[in-house]
C-alpha cells in the first residue's frame, strides 16, 4: 500500500523571521533558501512583501533563484497585500500566494470589527484576487485553535469554491493541545463537503510546548502539510520544529500513513546555517540537532549502543546529518579541499573573488587552530556575505589593556570611509570598552539590546561567535563575528551591525500580522 505524501511547507524566512532579532538580510535568505532547496522542502515561504521594501526585494530573490521548490508569499486579505505579494512571487517556478483572515471571536470581535459576514467576503474576495495571480493559493484562517467550528466550516467551504487548493489551520497562540486539535481537523474535513478539493495543512506555535504534537495529531487526522520552521525559530515560544516533525513521521511509520520526500541528511547543514545566521543557538539537548541528541554518557546506555544501536538509538545519526561533523580541514588543506567541503556545506560563491577571500581568511585561522570543523568554516561565511563596498565602517586594530583592579582601556582604530581614526575608552569589562571607543569613533548613537557569546566548537582554541542585536529609530539590526580572540569577535560584531545601520537602516520588525 502506497503512503501518503506529507507536504513540508518551511516558514523560516517568514514566521521565524519574526522571531525577536532573528531579521534577516537578503543574501542571507537566499542562502538558507538554496539550503531549504537542497533538501527538498516543497514550500519555501520566503517572506510578507508587504512588510517593506527589503521583505519584497527579498522574496523576490528567493523566487528568481529557487527552481525546484515552490516560493510562497504571505498577505493579509487586503488588496494591497496580494498585489505586493503576486508582484514578488512573478519570477518563481513555482509560485504561491498565502493568505489570511482572523475568524476567532476575540479577534474579529476586537481587532478587525467585523462582522462574520464581513470576514467571509473578505476572504473570498481576497482568494478570489489571489487566483489571479497564481493557481496555488493558500488561506489561513488566522486563530482557528480558537474558532467556532460551524463558522470555519462556513468560511473554508466559501473559499474553496473560490478557488483556495490549501487551507492551512493555524494554532497562532499556541493555546490547543493535541487530542482537542487533532479532532478539530478530523471534523472540519468531514463536515466541508467540499474539503477533497484542497490539502489540509497545519500551522503550530509552541507557547505550551505542544507544537510539535499538535501538528502530529493533526497529521493523523487527515492533515497533509505541516508548516514549520528549522530548529522551531519563530515568534514567541516558536514554531513546530521542521526536524522533529520529519523525523518523526519517518521514524514511527508504523504509525503514520503518510511520509515525506526530504532529504533528511541535510538537516544539520540547515540547522547550523540558520544559528550561525540568526545567533539564536540550538540548546544541547534539541531533539535531533542538539549537540546531545546522539551522545551517550551513560555506562549502561554506551554499553548496550557498542552492542547494538538500536538498543538506545531510534535512529541513525546519520541519517539527519551528523556524519558531516568532522575534522576535515586544517593549516595544509589545499583550496581545492576548501572548495568542495564549501560546496558539500552547500555554500556557493558567486565569483572566484569572493571564494579566494574566504580562503584567504581560512588560512589565516588555520595558522591559530589546528582543525577546522564545518561551524568554522561557516563562521567565515557569514563574516564575508556582508560586502565590502557595504563596509563604510572596517576594524583596523584595537589594543585592549585589562588586568585586575585596574580599568580596562581600549585604543581602536577604524577605517571609516577611507580614512584611519583612532579613540581610546575605559569601561566596565574589555567588551564594554572597546564598545565605547567604537561609538566614540562613529557617533551612531544605537543602542546595544544583546550580546552573545557561543563557541563554535570544543577546545581552548576554539572560535568565539559572538552576536550583538542594535536598535536604531525603531530599527533592529543583528551583527556577527568569529575570531580565536573573544574581544576582537565582539568588536567585529558591534562593527559588522553598524555597517548594516548606514547601509539599509535596518529593517522594521516584520509585525504586521501573523498566521
Amino acid at each position: 500500500m502506497s503512503k501518503d505524501k506529507l507536504i513540508i511547507f518551511d516558514t523560516t524566512l517568514r514566521d521565524g523571521e519574526q522571531s525577536p532579532g532573528a531579521s534577516m538580510t537578503r543574501d542571507e535568505k537566499i542562502r538558507i533558501a538554496r539550503a531549504l532547496e537542497l533538501m527538498r522542502v516543497d514550500i519555501i515561504e520566503a517572506g510578507f512583501p508587504i512588510a517593506s521594501e527589503g521583505d519584497f526585494e527579498s522574496v523576490r530573490a528567493v523566487a528568481e533563484i529557487v527552481k525546484d521548490s515552490t516560493v510562497c508569499g504571505l498577505a493579509r486579505a487586503k488588496r494591497i497585500d496580494i498585489e505586493r505579494a503576486g508582484e514578488a512571487i512573478k519570477p518563481a517556478n513555482s509560485g504561491r500566494i498565502h493568505t489570511f483572515l482572523a475568524t476567532s471571536p476575540i479577534h474579529m470581535e476586537h481587532k478587525l470589527r467585523m462582522s462574520p459576514d464581513e470576514v467571509v467576503e473578505a476572504a473570498l474576495e481576497a482568494v478570489r484576487l489571489a487566483r489571479q495571480y497564481t493557481d496555488d493559493v493558500e488561506f489561513s484562517p488566522e486563530d482557528a485553535g480558537r474558532s467556532e467550528p460551524d463558522f470555519l466550516c462556513r468560511i473554508l467551504e466559501a473559499v474553496i469554491d473560490a478557488g483556495a487548493t490549501t487551507i492551512n489551520i493555524p494554532d497562532t497562540v499556541g493555546y490547543n493541545v493535541p487530542h482537542q486539535f487533532g479532532e478539530l481537523i478530523r471534523e472540519l474535513i468531514e463536515r466541508i463537503p467540499n474539503s477533497d478539493q484542497a490539502v489540509f495543512s497545519v500551522h503550530c506555535h509552541n507557547d505550551l510546548g505542544l507544537a510539535v504534537g499538535n501538528s502530529l495529531a493533526a497529521v493523523l487526522n487527515g492533515a497533509r502539510q505541516v508548516e514549520c520552521t528549522i530548529n522551531g525559530l519563530g515568534e514567541r515560544a516558536g514554531n513546530a520544529s521542521l526536524e522533529e516533525i520529519v523525523m518523526a513521521v519517518r521514524t514511527r511509520q508504523d504509525i503514520f500513513p503518510c511520509d515525506t520526500t526530504l532529504d533528511t541528511t541535510q538537516i544539520m547543514n540547515c540547522s547550523k546555517l540558520v544559528s550561525s545566521i540568526t545567533g539564536f543557538t540550538v540548546q544541547p539537548n534539541k531533539a535531533i540537532v542538539g549537540a546531545n541528541a546522539f551522545a551517550h554518557e551513560s555506562g549502561i546506555h554506551q554499553d548496550g549502543v557498542l552492542k547494538s544501536r538500536e538498543t538506545y538509538e531510534i535512529m541513525r545519526a546519520q541519517d539527519v546529518g551528523w556524519s558531516t561533523n568532522k575534522l576535515v580541514l586544517g593549516k595544509h588543506s589545499g583550496r581545492n579541499a576548501f572548495k568542495t567541503r564549501m560546496s558539500e556545506l552547500n555554500i556557493q560563491f558567486d565569483s572566484e573573488e569572493d571564494l579566494n577571500e574566504v580562503f584567504a581568511a581560512f588560512k589565516a585561522l588555520a595558522d591559530k587552530k589546528h582543525d577546522i570543523y564545518d561551524e568554522d568554516l561557516l563562521a567565515l561565511v557569514n563574516e564575508a556575505t556582508f560586502e565590502d563596498e557595504n563596509e563604510s565602517i572596517k576594524l583596523v586594530s584595537m589594543r585592549v589593556c585589562c588586568e585586575t583592579g585596574e580599568i580596562p582601556v581600549a585604543n581602536v582604530t577604524l577605517n571609516i570611509d577611507g580614512a584611519e581614526h583612532h579613540a581610546e575608552a575605559s569601561g566596565d569589562g574589555p567588551v564594554d570598552a572597546c564598545f565605547k571607543a567604537i561609538e566614540k569613533l562613529t557617533g551612531i548613537g544605537a543602542s546595544l539590546q544583546l550580546y552573545s557569546v557561543n563557541a563554535i566548537t570544543g577546545g581552548t582554541d576554539s572560535q568565539g561567535e559572538v552576536t550583538v542585536r542594535v536598535e536604531k529609530d525603531g530599527k533592529v539590526i543583528n551583527g556577527q563575528g568569529a575570531d580565536t580572540d573573544i574581544v576582537i569577535a565582539s568588536a567585529k560584531s558591534y562593527v559588522n551591525a553598524l555597517n548594516k545601520v548606514l547601509h539599509d537602516g535596518g529593517r522594521t520588525h516584520p509585525q504586521l500580522g501573523d498566521v
